[in-house]
This record gives C-alpha cells, sequence and structure tokens, in this order.
C-alpha cells in the first residue's frame, strides 16, 4: 500500500469515525466539567488549606497546623468518639435490622406489609427528627419520665440516658435500623420458600433454619446494608447535634465547631481531611468485601 492509498484510508476512516469521537469526547468533558467544579475543586481547596493554611490557635506553615490539629487531644478524642458510635451503631443496627426483617418476612402478622412500607418511608426523614423525638419522648422533662415520676412518686427523672454518648448511639440505631432492612426485606423476597418447607418438614428448628438457609442467602444484602450504614454514621451530624451529648465530640462536629464557632477554617478543613479519608477508606472496603461476597455466593451457587 503506498503512502497516498494509507493517506486516503486514514481521511476516510477519519470522516467516518472523526465527528463520533468528538461528540464522545464532548459528552464525557461535560460532565467531568461539572464533576471538577463541586467535586475536586472543593476537594483540592480542603486540602491546600488543611497543608497551607493559618491557624492563630495551631500556628503556620507548611503543614504545621495540620500536624498539630492530628496530635491535639480534642482531635483524638474526637475520633475515638466517632469511630466507637459508628461501630456501635452499625452493629445495633445490623442485629435489630436482621431480627426485624426476618419478624416481618417469615411471621405472619396482620399489617406486616403496612409495616414494610413504613420502612420505606423512614427512608425519607431527615435525622434530626429522631433526636427532637427522643428528647420529647426520654428526656428530663420528657413523656416517659413524665410517667414514671407520677408513677414511682420519684423527684428526679429515671430516665438520664438521651445527653450521653448511648443516647446517641440509641438514637443512631433507631434512624439508620431501616436502611438494614429495606435490603434485606428485598433479600428474603428472593428466597426460595420451598426449600425452608422442606427443611421444616425434616424437622429443622427455626434456628437451624435461619442459620443454614436465611442468613447465607442474605448475607451479602446484610454486609450492604451494615456498609451503608458505617458509613453514614461516620458522617452523622445532625442527631449527634441535636442530642446535645455533654462530651460528646464527632469528627462532624468538631469541623463545625472549628469552622462556625471558632473561625479557625485551616483546623476544619484538617479534620475533614481525616473524615474524608477515613469514609472513602470505609467504603472502598465496603466495596472490596460486598464484591468477595457476591463472587463467593455466585460459586457456591
Amino acid at each position: 500500500m503506498t503512502s497516498a492509498t494509507l493517506a486516503d484510508v486514514t481521511a476516510a476512516r477519519y470522516r467516518r469515525h472523526g465527528p463520533r469521537a468528538l461528540r464522545a469526547v464532548t459528552w464525557l468533558a461535560v460532565p467531568l466539567l461539572v464533576l471538577a467544579l463541586i467535586v475536586f475543586y472543593p476537594l483540592a481547596l480542603v486540602v491546600y488549606t488543611a497543608f497551607t493554611g493559618r491557624s492563630d490557635y495551631y500556628g503556620h506553615g507548611f503543614g504545621v497546623a495540620f500536624a498539630h490539629v492530628l496530635a491535639s487531644g480534642q482531635f483524638l478524642g474526637a475520633l475515638l468518639n466517632t469511630v466507637q458510635i459508628a461501630v456501635m451503631s452499625t452493629a445495633g443496627c445490623l442485629v435489630l435490622g436482621f431480627l426485624l426483617a426476618l419478624v416481618v418476612s417469615f411471621v405472619p402478622f396482620p399489617g406486616s406489609g403496612l409495616v414494610a412500607r413504613f420502612v420505606d418511608t423512614v427512608l425519607a426523614f431527615p435525622s434530626f427528627l429522631i433526636a427532637l423525638s427522643f428528647a420529647f419522648l426520654y428526656g428530663r422533662v420528657g413523656l416517659v419520665n413524665g410517667v414514671l415520676e407520677a408513677v414511682f412518686g420519684t423527684q428526679s427523672p429515671p430516665l438520664d440516658f438521651v445527653y450521653t454518648k448511648w443516647g446517641v448511639i440509641l438514637a443512631e440505631i433507631t434512624f439508620y435500623t431501616p436502611f438494614v432492612m429495606r435490603p434485606l426485606l428485598a433479600g428474603f423476597a428472593g428466597i426460595d420458600t420451598a426449600l425452608i418447607e422442606v427443611a421444616s418438614s425434616l424437622g429443622a428448628r427455626p434456628w437451624r433454619l435461619v442459620s443454614k438457609i436465611i442468613f447465607p442467602a442474605v448475607a451479602p444484602a446484610l454486609l450492604a446494608g451494615g456498609g451503608l450504614c458505617l458509613v453514614l454514621t461516620l458522617n452523622e451530624f445532625g442527631i449527634v447535634l441535636f442530642m446535645g451529648a455533654k462530651g460528646v465530640t464527632t469528627l462532624p462536629l468538631l469541623i463545625y465547631n472549628e469552622a462556625l464557632n471558632l473561625f479557625d477554617y485551616t483546623a476544619a478543613c484538617a479534620v475533614a481531611m481525616v473524615n474524608v479519608v477515613l469514609s472513602l477508606g470505609l467504603y472502598s472496603l465496603y466495596r472490596v468485601l460486598l464484591a468477595r461476597a457476591g463472587g463467593d455466593r455466585a460459586a457456591v451457587v
């Protein structure tokens, strides 16, 4: 093939595929530009401020404030609170969500369909409503304490857990349990009930049915709900803020305090950077575990 022929072939291919490739690049460039403006640029600004910004309390210079923030007792305490609350809340959501979804799916009772629809409705609620409801129900002057004081004649409220770390954990379990139940209900709906009926007829007890048939079938769904709860509770802000738990400061609350109360945006960006890295790391681990769980299940099937 001569050079002239090769040039003609190349030109013909460009005429056929060039406009299509240009359109593809254009369609790809627009969402990438929007993503860069609303995601990448703010993140880059946070990182830049965390390392180069000036802090009246933590000092200034490249990385000085960032290092001092991460070494401060306030940050370490907030990090410990955040991890503890997220892990304990997620564990509670997994246990309670699995039990409730099991009852709704396999224990016939009037209104089970209504309960399943209510789970979907709760997903649309803002989290601070749970904190407000806890205050109205279990606060020092709440409904439950008022009834208990009238019944037992006590002068102080019998229940005093709302404004503690346990109150935050219970509020998060209450709010995020439907996030575990939703994928579980879908997973339970896909289980072949004939397997359960056959196993029951052969004498299998309920706990064995759950451990050998039901749980393995919905393990990926349980992992998905638990991973989502862990990431969400790690970044929960509304419940912690509205509960006003004494001595309970999490990373999102620390960011809020540094930025809006102390006007120390360098310290706020340093904490925010750690929070983002921690969230992305947990989410990546969750995706890897979910993929492996799905692959193992497919191999078994």
